[in-house]
């Protein structure tokens, strides 16, 4: 198990970098998107991203405690304000009105 593992939150805008080998080389594809779902299992805990890219949405499903793959938050999206533990409905919405409601901290 990862120990350093980010605190992730349903409905928060993350960047994934998932590390790919093609061949000898390795590099880190990355996938930013928001947070629609987690699935708590233990070592087997997965996390579901959306993201819509060229009109058509796209999710992707990442196991949180895998070495290939990073979580990192994404700088000024501040933190969201869901009721839901899944966000599934953001899948029939379109434009703004498959935005998330977030709250700001103030700077100390």
């Amino acid at each position: 198990m990862k120990e350093d593992v980010m605190k992730l939150q349903v409905g928060q805008q993350v960047r994934v970098g998932v590390t790919v080998k093609e061949g000898k080389r390795t590099r880190v594809q990355p996938y930013e998107g928001t947070v629609i779902a987690m699935h708590n299992a233990g070592i087997g805990t997965t996390v579901t991203v959306r993201k819509v890219l060229q009109g058509v949405g796209v999710e992707r499903v990442f196991p949180l405690h895998s070495p290939l793959v990073t979580f990192e938050g994404v700088k000024g999206a501040g933190e969201p304000k869901v009721r839901r533990a899944k966000l599934y409905y953001l899948r029939d919405r379109q434009g703004k009105a498959a935005r998330i409601k977030t709250k700001f901290s103030k700077k100390e």
